[in-house]
């Protein structure tokens, strides 16, 4: 019955339900780099590595899986679509969850190369974090559409077109994401730093 009920609502006003948890998830993140709330542990500059890593790996999987949801929904399979949509979804909630915990109890790391690679690292990482941030009411539009309409209803919303966008802003911020990690991590070096701007994970 309640989840009857939530469908409803969300049928009923998906606009405003984008604008509440886009709200939330706002909130969070910027509580998270502008507020000292002490809700996350302390931890060591391994820490931040091993959860830079795992973020790496959620990030990564939510890529593959999305683009396997845009392959699907071309294809015509709207069940695989949905799926792959909602775990990408349900991945990008995993890494919010351990990005802010890594930012929350450990800090950022920042870039330590050549500047020829240096301002390259630049762009691709405002890119990613500009997208990361346009992209969370889109994708949330486009989700709650997905999962409050039937198939057929949704050939009357806007989600095929708003859908189009989110994925591609998504998964283009993702990527970027890994670009820049593996930039920051593997190829070139960095250094740790209070938590002052969003930086690579």
């Amino acid at each position: 019955m309640a989840t009857a009920d939530a469908k409803r609502r969300l049928r009923q006003q998906p606009v405003g339900a984008t604008i509440f948890l886009t709200i939330v998830g706002y909130a969070l993140v910027l509580g998270t780099f502008l507020l000292d709330v002490p809700i996350y542990p302390d931890l060591t500059n391994a820490q931040v590595n091993l959860l830079s890593h795992v973020i790496a790996v959620i990030n990564t999987t939510a890529t593959v899986v999305l683009l396997l949801g845009w392959y699907w929904i071309r294809a015509g399979n709207v069940e695989k679509h949905r799926l792959a949509m909602v775990s990408g979804f349900v991945l990008i909630l995993g890494f919010l969850v351990v990005y802010l915990l890594k930012v929350g109890g450990g800090g950022t790391k920042e870039f330590v190369g050549p500047k020829i690679a240096y301002y390259p690292y630049l762009v691709m990482l405002a890119i990613h974090i500009l997208l990361s941030i346009v992209s969370v009411p889109v994708v949330l539009y486009a989700l709650i559409l997905g999962l409050s309409h039937t198939p057929a209803e949704l050939r009357e919303t806007p989600h095929a077109r708003v859908g189009r966008i989110a994925a591609g802003a998504w998964i283009l911020s993702l990527f970027l994401g890994v670009v820049t990690y593996v930039l920051l991590n593997h190829v070139f070096a960095y250094e740790f730093a209070s938590m002052i701007v969003p930086v690579a994970v």
